[in-house]
């Protein structure tokens, strides 16, 4: 019997901290916030509290996932998990989830494709569903904490990362919810942007810290500033011929949420309408992998949610440089 994978509920979760600009300029004594609305889109973001960590993130966002699914936390056979700010270097930040939840069953694994991680890990979910005839429920989820490693004098990062946690349920149906998906990656950018204290490339010795200072995200190089205007179009093209679909097709976009003005670029290289696509930076900031399904359950919130027979492509890119779309097709009401 084919197995076909689904969607069956969404959920996120953003801190209550609320970090205004104003408050970001006054961090980093110099005015950005006329320049980061009217660039980038963004007008205020979470942060986590000192108590707070990645895992409390996703533990919230896969709680509402699973209460909107009726599913138990110990009917999860899989948790994956997205992120490049975990609670720890090892072990996976998916474990401390596990234990969080009460997913005593849950098979465990931590994806870090950077922002291009949700979609990868959703990708591997849909896979396993569709292949496994054990797995029934599987949660894919994505978190993020960058606000533990911003350099808050830094212009080029502090006023753009937040901290947010987003997650999908996937389960076994009779009819395709995961139509195709690409992924793509240009290593030769690994060393563009990322946090390169930490890991073995290197260690927190006190040499290191004196030298580089603690973990902290940071634009070391450049890379083309169009790359997203130049690989998303193709990307999603690719997908979607994979799917056997067209653009227009499409009913709904979610894209990256970094910066607004891309999307709008984009949408516009795609002859598609804004109304296709939803954005959440502007209130919550750049929150990495997780953003895409933030952005989804936003929609789902307010009864803007996908309906029945939809198509959804999911795009995203992130440090490395990685990127990955998914396409979707609806199959119930949330």
């Amino acid at each position: 019997m084919t197995r076909f994978a689904q969607i069956i509920s969404t959920g996120s979760h953003v801190p209550a901290r609320v970090i205004t600009n104003a408050e970001i300029d006054i961090l980093l004594g110099e005015p950005t916030s006329d320049w980061l609305i009217e660039n980038v889109g963004i007008q205020e973001r979470r942060w986590m509290t000192p108590d707070q960590t990645t895992s409390d993130l996703v533990v919230e966002a896969a709680r509402e996932a699973l209460e909107r699914a009726h599913v138990r936390p110990e009917d999860l056979d899989l948790i994956i998990l997205s992120t490049d700010t975990p609670d720890y270097p090892s072990p996976g930040t998916s474990v401390a989830v596990q234990h969080k939840l009460g997913a005593v069953n849950a098979g465990c694994w931590d994806v870090n494709s950077a922002c291009a991680g949700w979609v990868t890990a959703l990708d591997q979910g849909a896979r396993y569903i569709m292949t496994d005839p054990h797995i029934r429920y599987v949660l894919v989820a994505g978190g993020y904490g960058m606000s533990r490693f911003l350099d808050l004098k830094d212009k080029k990062t502090a006023n753009l990362f937040a901290d947010g946690a987003g997650a999908v349920i996937l389960a076994p149906g009779k009819e395709p919810g995961f139509l195709a998906s690409k992924l793509m990656a240009r290593g030769e950018y690994h060393d563009a942007l990322g946090i390169y204290t930490g890991g073995a490339f290197r260690p927190c010795t006190p040499e290191n810290l004196q030298t580089y200072g603690p973990p902290r995200v940071q634009f070391v190089r450049k890379f083309p500033r169009t790359f997203n205007t130049e690989y998303w179009p193709q990307l999603i093209r690719d997908a979607l011929d994979r799917a056997g679909l067209t653009l227009d097709d499409v009913s709904l976009f979610l894209f990256t949420q970094l910066n607004l003005r891309t999307i709008e670029l984009v949408m516009d290289i795609l002859g598609q309408p804004m109304s296709k696509t939803h954005w959440v930076m502007d209130k919550w900031g750049y929150t990495g992998s997780p953003c895409v399904a933030m952005a989804l359950d936003d929609l789902v919130d307010q009864g803007r949610g996908p309906r029945i027979g939809d198509i959804i492509v999911f795009c995203t890119s992130g440090g490395g440089i990685t990127m990955a779309a998914s396409v979707w097709r609806w199959t119930r009401e949330i």
